[in-house]
């Protein structure tokens, strides 16, 4: 099989695949057959003579996970092998280790929404303001903590001023809230686990034993829960292989953390160090974009992409009107493309904020463009899901009062709020669960002989559908729906009725895929695979419509055509990234655009507007500075403000403008002093990087600037 495998790689695909014992860090470039390299060494690993159960590869979204396994498989090679995605890895060790993890086996993974409930319900018990202290300012600030494996007690032990006392009380809310309800958010997954492996040596032994050999795809996404979790599996054989870029690290705002795959090699002394720099995805001209632009980060590995295809067609730069102009823009290119004889499925546009697709799908619908946008979460939380979804869970978890409360009068069956709050209260005084008082209704005085029997019915259907738990899940889905009212009541409601009952169909079709993919399909699992739905695993590539997605999700996916709209200052990069001390926050956008870039096999169009509706008001923007960084050689059309990257002699820039140096101080009429960080000499069209003494770190076009030179 070596053989066959070594026709079939490169030279530096061959020392990656073949490397058995010991660390191993892979740096892969965008389009470089990362994936080819992950499958096939695990086929080399079993030809070796590893079992497959001693295999465990890790990837960050289903859709990859997924793609791994069908790969694994048709090399003989994935039968027993454990591939999957990080939070799907900690759910089943912490299954697995319930009692020693201290939690309930059938616990409930709390999405954005349940989360926020459960937030909201903290921040009131704690008698906090919200103004002061909004749940998702308190939710966000609880994810952090959890990602660097900082629990309640610990952060209420070392809170050093007002606000951390205040956040300190709100998380131990936060966490009992979740305990009560046996639920887990998805930090917790990390966490929880982290801190099994951390405090339990004989399960951190057992599970290295099990998975002898860790292979860790984008390892640069990895945060510190992820990074604590990974090098305790591999601490006992040191056998983990990572692979990964850190010029497509993009997640930092989630908790990546590129210095994981940065300090690798101090981690694992031993580690082989291979980079997988042959790109096979685009054509020439993108890659030398692509790498001009990088250049620019600081915090990286030096690597090139070495094209294996011709140069190809160029790359276009546009400038247009305003954020409609630039959309008719994009749409009328598509047609063309089209006419042409290109499949709509290979052509993406990208964007860097989700409001951006407004006036794209406005002109898509007056051209007649079939397309799709890619945020398949959004299919989770319509309300007709949501609803059906909260019966299946507390069949698996009847302590998941959230999910309880959300059906005990959906669809409508005379249980009010009054009703509610009363079994809620038994609850409390008999220290019981809600759904343990429902059970108990016939005891509560204070509820009236009507309601214990509307109650009674209620907790009866459950138990009856409880009964269905084991087997398969859409036929327990569809009887659910059924007869529960839910079907008649979407009926009743009309037009809006009709589509939400599409909508119902297309999950129970979900569950009928789930039922078919697996050997013992069980409804823990398959919530649990609803629960860890991503946005690019919503991404259908056989359907024959443009695909309309923000640059982050854009990741792990590829096109003929790309194009990346809305490329200004402020935008991309966005204006977050202006703030702060030093250039991550920076660097990172930087690196957001060359995984854009990088999506492209043949074509490539970015476009700006000179224009952009913001909040309501008009406003005037610049070109992004990274339009600069793609390359020195331009052609400016005067007329349209295109820009064509190509071979020809830059444009003029003898015009009369000032001229600025790295460190020169200036000041601005309404951001103050600041030093020049960056000049690009652009003549009519320079642009200036500038960071101020307020901390801001502007782009700004010299020409309208007016800035004043300051004389020390």
């Amino acid at each position: 099989m070596q053989n066959i495998f070594s026709q079939q790689l490169t030279t530096s695909q061959r020392k990656a695949v073949f490397h058995i014992d010991g660390p191993l860090l892979v740096l892969a470039g965008p389009g470089s057959g990362k994936t080819r390299v992950i499958t096939y060494r695990i086929a080399a690993l079993v030809e070796s003579g590893v079992r497959p159960y001693n295999i465990c590869a890790i990837t960050f979204t289903n859709k990859a996970a997924e793609e791994m396994r069908q790969r694994a498989f048709a090399l003989g090679a994935s039968a027993g092998a454990h591939i999957s995605t990080f939070h799907s890895l900690c759910v089943r060790i912490l299954r697995q280790y319930a009692d020693i993890a201290g939690i309930h086996p059938n616990f409930s993974i709390y999405d954005d929404s349940d989360q926020a409930r459960c937030i909201k319900q903290a921040v009131k018990e704690c008698n906090l303001d919200t103004t002061n202290f909004s749940p998702a300012r308190m939710l966000d600030a609880i994810s952090t903590l959890k990602n660097k494996l900082i629990d309640a007690e610990s952060f209420k032990t070392d809170a050093y001023d007002f606000f951390s006392a205040k956040l300190a009380e709100v998380y131990l809310s936060y966490q009992n809230i979740l305990s009560e309800l046996n639920g887990l958010d998805f930090d917790d997954l990390l966490m929880k686990t982290a801190f099994l492996l951390r405090d339990c040596p004989d399960v951190c032994r057992e599970l290295g034993e099990r998975f002898k050999f860790l292979l860790i795809d984008e390892y640069q996404d990895t945060n510190h829960a992820q990074y604590s979790i990974a090098k305790a599996l591999a601490s006992s054989h040191n056998n983990i292989c990572a692979t990964g870029d850190p010029d497509q690290s993009i997640y930092r705002w989630r908790g990546a953390d590129i210095r994981n795959i940065l300090a690798f090699e101090s981690d694992w002394p031993d580690a082989a160090v291979v980079k997988l720099e042959e790109n096979f995805r685009s054509t020439a001209n993108i890659l030398a974009t692509a790498d001009h632009l990088i250049a620019f980060n600081r915090n990286r590995k030096i690597k090139k992409l070495i094209p294996t295809k011709s140069e190809g067609q160029g790359i276009r730069v546009e400038g247009l009107e305003d954020e409609n102009a630039e959309a008719h823009a994009v749409a009328r290119q598509i047609n063309e493309l089209a006419c042409k004889g290109t499949a709509l499925n290979d052509i993406a546009v990208f964007y860097r904020v989700n409001a951006q697709s407004r006036a794209l799908e406005e002109a898509f619908v007056r051209n007649k463009i079939p397309y799709q946008i890619v945020r398949g979460v959004e299919f989770y939380r319509r309300k007709e899901i949501r609803d059906l979804l909260a019966y299946l869970k507390v069949l698996v978890n009847p302590s998941d009062e959230i999910a309880i409360m959300r059906i005990i009068n959906t669809p409508a069956r005379g249980i009010g709020k009054v009703t509610s709050d009363r079994v809620a209260a038994y609850a409390v005084q008999h220290n019981i669960s809600f759904f343990e008082a429902l059970k108990k209704s016939d005891d509560i005085e204070s509820l009236s002989k009507a309601a214990k029997a509307k109650l009674s019915v209620f907790v009866n259907m459950l138990e009856q559908f409880k009964k269905d738990v084991s087997g398969e899940v859409a036929p327990l889905a569809d009887r659910i729906f059924s007869e529960s009212g839910l079907a008649d009541s979407l009926a009743a409601g009309g037009p809006n009725g009709l589509n939400a009952m599409e909508n119902i169909n297309e999950l129970i079709n979900s569950a009928a895929e789930y039922d078919k993919q697996v050997e013992e399909p069980s409804l823990l699992d398959y919530l649990q695979q609803i629960s860890l739905f991503s946005d690019t695993d919503a991404y259908d590539a056989a359907s024959d419509r443009v695909a309309l997605m923000t640059l982050h999700a854009a990741k792990g996916l590829e096109f003929e055509h790309v194009f990346i709209t809305g490329v200004e200052g402020g935008l991309l990069p966005h204006e977050r990234s202006n703030t702060g001390e030093d250039d991550e926050q920076l660097e990172e956008e930087r690196r957001l655009f060359f995984v854009g870039i990088t999506r492209a096999k043949s074509g490539l169009n970015i476009s700006y507007a000179r224009y952009r509706t913001v909040r309501g008001q008009f406003l005037r923007t610049i070109p992004s500075q990274f339009l600069f960084e793609l390359g020195t050689n331009f052609t400016e059309h005067a007329q349209d403000d295109n820009f064509d990257i190509d071979d020809h002699d830059d444009y003029d820039t003898s015009q009369i403008m000032p001229r600025f140096k790295t460190g020169q101080l200036v000041r601005h009429n309404k951001f103050g002093l600041g030093r020049i960080k960056q000049f690009t000499d652009m003549g009519e069209n320079s642009v200036v990087v500038i960071k101020f003494n307020s901390g801001q770190i502007k782009t700004l076009m010299v020409k309208f600037a007016n800035l004043t030179d300051v004389d020390i």
